[in-house]
């Protein structure tokens, strides 16, 4: 199994947002939006993980980053390694040819990547939210987005939290509060697809201008 397997963790919830987030792939592919992938992923010797001391090697540590593992065919496979089952994206989610793939070591996907680069040279200031987990990759991922002055949406349907989250009162849900209050938008799978839909023709969505964009999102009629 995976890291969250390996740590008696139930994954459920994440399997069930994989149908919203395949859709909202598929609308927004076809309203021409660039689409981004953030894989968290270390190199095999571990050089990014951080030092001794770090607190980032530390924690990863705990979770058996690195360890061997074997995949579903058999196949010897490492956990949070690079090129490897364990960072493989879901087949119900595979990119296609001109999707950006970046690889992250830290849980905020702007840690020293190109992503920042890469979404200025596209112009792009809106940026649209799905994956997991919601109050760590996420949330990090969205903080430093916004300190960098993008426009943010979370799609609420499409995120979820493995940690806690049959707790009363989960991450998932305190993640959504902090960042409709103060760092973007809060939105659901329905509503995108609906605004995408809208438009009149593939491509006319324009992610360079946040407050019209956004309001279609999160405010639908």
């Amino acid at each position: 199994g995976g890291m969250f397997d390996l740590a008696g963790i139930d994954i459920s919830n994440i399997q069930r947002v994989t149908g919203p987030i395949a859709k909202v792939l598929a609308s927004a592919r076809n309203a021409g939006l660039k689409i981004v992938y953030l894989k968290m992923g270390f190199r095999p010797d571990l050089s990014d993980l951080g030092a001794p001391d770090s607190p980032n090697r530390i924690r990863h540590m705990r979770m058996r980053v690195g360890q061997t593992v074997r995949a579903p065919d058999g196949s010897e496979s490492r956990i949070l390694v690079r090129d490897t089952w364990n960072t493989d994206i879901l087949p119900q989610l595979e990119p296609h040819a001109d999707d950006v793939v970046i690889y992250k070591h830290r849980f905020s996907g702007f840690y020293q990547t190109d992503l920042h680069a890469q979404l200025q040279q596209l112009g792009i200031k809106c940026l649209i939210f799905v994956g997991c987990t919601t109050s760590i990759c996420v949330e990090s991922t969205v903080r430093d987005a916004m300190f960098r002055d993008y426009a943010c949406v979370l799609l609420a349907d499409c995120m979820a939290e493995p940690i806690g989250n049959t707790l009363p009162r989960s991450n998932h849900e305190a993640t959504l509060l902090t960042m409709e209050t103060l760092f973007g938008w809060v939105s659901s799978s329905d509503d995108l697809v609906k605004a995408l839909d809208a438009q009149p023709v593939a491509g006319s969505v324009d992610t360079h201008q946040p407050q019209a964009a956004f309001r279609r999102v999160s405010d639908p009629q």
